[in-house]
């Protein structure tokens, strides 16, 4: 059995637990650290110990997969707060050439994150001063990076010498200067690449737009990547949270000697060309990316192949997007410019056909798209679908459900294989993992808890630690109520959750165990 080593973002379910969900559907065994290795949201991981946890998991390993934002600055909130050295960034990182000098024969796959810039005034995953000037700060950054690629007008200019004169130079200085050192350390991994210590690289753009510092790194990335001729094991594209399960799939397809075609069909006619939110390029365009970095390629055409992925894509860039918003005070586009109903019967007619079909839910931010849910759960088909994700950006959601149907694919290929029915159990556990979380939960409970709930307890969307138990207790009970409502049909059995909690105390993501109940037996998920 293939080992992989894998050492996460940081510990939340989605870098820690999903990776090893897609793991369980396959026969590659996934080593990971113990989750208390991993640090705390703005607590950094044990960075020594994860040291010593490397180098011992190495021994034996196939494959080494690798978060450069934990191994050197303890996660991705910590690669924000720190104050370390370049100096001491590559001695924490020299632990990969370490390895690679023992063991000649291991692939170490990559990644590490280009720094976000949010444009909101929150401190939450920021520098404490980010809650007083962080819109201006991303300000500043849009404009300067605009002013070097473009022009800007009159008004442009003096809100750019206004905003040099509004950000305390401190904190800007602390705020470029820390930019500075991941990008020294970004730019050092090409080298590591170039020397064939790292294997396959990605570099993700977390939260990005069409202007600012991130872009401005993200293209002296790609001309240094030309420059020294590693085009080939080098990706640079908008993601984050994801990518743990993005590598795996690519880690899965080269041991397996697998590439899979996948054939891409939008809701919108006018989705391919979008700007989604948080990111600075074409859905289309990211669509390409998520499928080569996770081992596959766009087929031509939905005859060439029995894979189909629908992206329900909105039909309006960035600020149009809807939230988790009543239906009703969504951009028009999304009464005039998304077909509901032609996508669904598309689907079914895909179905009949004996393709398998997954869903990237990408029409809305923070959750899947209601609307569609409900027509796909009318027509029976919610149950027929092979693999969803609906959550946080598109990157996010993209990622997700790529990396599942690509490992899927294979074994749905091979059905004669002894393990088959164990793997397929798997695969329905998670893609129903996935409507819980990305729909259930963001999309209705979430909403529900945030208008009636967190009210009357003096809590907030960020702010629940005092009342801790209580949500717990509504969030379990809200989500089963929910799980019985929209999954109450589906042949595998009778959906039960359990464990139920807010990992970083806030609401916007939820650790859960989930149970399918048959008559037989009872399949567990860890």
């Amino acid at each position: 059995m293939p080992k992989v080593v894998y050492l996460p973002l940081d510990e939340r379910p989605c870098n820690y637990l999903f990776p090893r969900r897609l793991a369980e559907m396959t026969d590659l065994e996934l080593a990971v650290p113990d989750i208390h290795l991993l640090g705390r949201k703005k607590q950094p991981a044990d960075t020594a110990a994860v040291r010593e946890w490397l180098l011992h998991e190495a021994e034996g390993a196939d494959y080494l997969l690798v978060s450069i934002d934990l191994l050197i600055y303890g996660g991705i909130v910590p690669s924000r707060l720190h104050h370390l050295t370049f100096e001491e960034c590559l001695d924490r990182l020299s632990v990969l050439t370490e390895i690679k000098e023992r063991h000649p024969g291991i692939r170490i796959h990559a990644f590490n994150l280009i720094m976000r810039v949010p444009n909101n005034n929150k401190d939450e995953e920021e520098p404490d001063y980010y809650k007083f000037h962080g819109g201006q700060i991303f300000k500043y950054s849009y404009l300067t990076d605009k002013a070097e690629r473009d022009q800007l007008n009159d008004n442009e200019r003096m809100e750019l010498e206004q905003l040099k004169t509004l950000i305390p130079e401190p904190y800007l200085n602390d705020f470029v200067g820390r930019r500075g050192v991941n990008q020294q350390v970004n730019h050092y991994t090409l080298k590591l690449a170039e020397e064939g210590i790292i294997d396959h690289l990605i570099i993700p753009l977390d939260d990005n737009s069409e202007y600012g510092f991130s872009p401005k790194e993200q293209q002296m990335m790609i001309c240094r990547v030309e420059e020294l001729g590693i085009m080939d094991r080098v990706m640079i594209y908008p993601g984050a949270d994801e990518i743990g399960c993005t590598m795996f799939a690519h880690i899965f397809c080269e041991l397996k000697q697998y590439k899979p075609e996948i054939y891409v069909r939008y809701s919108s006619t006018k989705g391919p060309l979008i700007k989604p939110k948080y990111e600075d390029r074409s859905l289309n365009e990211s669509v390409k990316s998520h499928l080569t970095a996770s081992g596959a390629v766009l087929a031509d055409h939905s005859g060439d192949t029995p894979f189909v992925l629908i992206v329900h894509s909105p039909a309006v860039d960035q600020a149009g997007m809807a939230e988790q918003i009543p239906f009703r005070e969504r951009h028009r586009s999304y009464f005039s410019e998304i077909h509901y109903r032609e996508i669904v019967e598309r689907m079914e007619a895909y179905l009949r056909k004996g393709k398998h079909v997954a869903l990237g839910d990408v029409a809305t931010c923070n959750g899947g798209d209601p609307v569609l849910i409900n027509l796909l759960k009318k027509k029976g088909l919610l149950d027929q679908l092979t693999a969803y994700a609906g959550w946080n950006t598109s990157g996010n959601t993209l990622g997700t459900v790529i990396a599942h149907f690509v490992i899927i694919s294979y074994y749905l290929e091979r059905p004669e294989s002894a393990a088959y029915p164990e793997i397929v159990r798997e695969s329905r556990k998670f893609y129903y993992e996935r409507l819980v979380e990305d729909f259930i939960y963001q999309s209705i409970v979430r909403q529900d808890m945030l208008e009636h709930d967190l009210p009357r307890l003096d809590a907030s969307y960020y702010v629940i630690g005092h009342c801790l138990d209580e949500v717990h207790g509504i969030l379990a009970e809200k989500m089963n109520r929910a799980a019985e409502q929209y999954l109450e049909d589906i042949p595998e059995g009778r959906i039960r959750l359990q464990r139920l909690h807010f990992p970083w105390k806030r609401m916007f993501e939820i650790g859960f165990e989930l149970d399918i109940e048959t008559e037989s037996t009872t399949i567990a998920a860890e």
